[in-house]
């Protein structure tokens, strides 16, 4: 079964987040993985959510999700995404 990784984002530097992005495509090409939806919020129509940005990102199952985020490669770009955004990720699994 998949398993997606969903990203909340602020951005508070759009020079460094687009390094981050780019980073993170990198990372991303030794696994299985699908970038599912980028998108820009337009309208939050209950609740409050104040990040603009989302990602939902899927892989083949949550070991691999597991092993792309603890990669040396990715974890060598959190420092770079905390400088260029607030950011919330959660990992979901289907069911």
């Amino acid at each position: 079964m998949g398993s997606y990784l969903v990203g909340q984002i602020s951005v508070k530097n759009q020079i460094l987040w687009e390094e981050y992005v780019s980073g993170v495509k990198e990372s991303l090409v030794s696994y299985e993985s699908n970038v599912i939806f980028r998108g820009k919020r337009t309208e939050v129509a209950a609740g409050e959510n104040p990040r603009n940005l989302i990602v939902v990102i899927e892989f083949k199952d949550h070991p691999t999700l597991q092993s792309w985020y603890r990669s040396v490669k990715y974890q060598s770009l959190v420092e770079l995404r905390d400088k260029a955004a607030d950011v919330v990720i959660t990992f979901y699994d289907e069911y």
